[in-house]
């Protein structure tokens, strides 16, 4: 995220306007505090890297994977006993 100042913003309209084109958040500050943010519309920018989970999925299929995460347990996110860490490893 890119901060500038409104004096600033105002010089490097048509470079922030790229920036946010982009995908790029822009604070613009006065006397150093955030007054607003320039933000690209919905829809607007490119696609921003990341997890192509499509082609993940693509990929598995054509390896035979039908489930990624055949199970997972019941108590999978139930608190651990308090006395986890203190027990000897088996």
């Amino acid at each position: 995220m890119k901060t500038v100042s409104i004096a600033e913003a105002q010089d490097r309209f048509d470079e922030l306007a790229q920036d946010v084109e982009r995908g790029e958040t822009v604070t613009v500050t006065r006397d150093g505090k955030p007054v607003f943010d320039i933000v690209p519309r919905e829809g607007v920018t490119q696609k921003r890297g990341g997890i192509d989970l499509d082609a993940l999925h693509a990929h598995l299929r054509a390896l035979g994977v039908k489930d990624p995460v055949p199970y997972i347990a019941d108590d999978f996110d139930d608190p651990l006993p308090e006395d986890f860490l203190l027990r000897p490893l088996p």
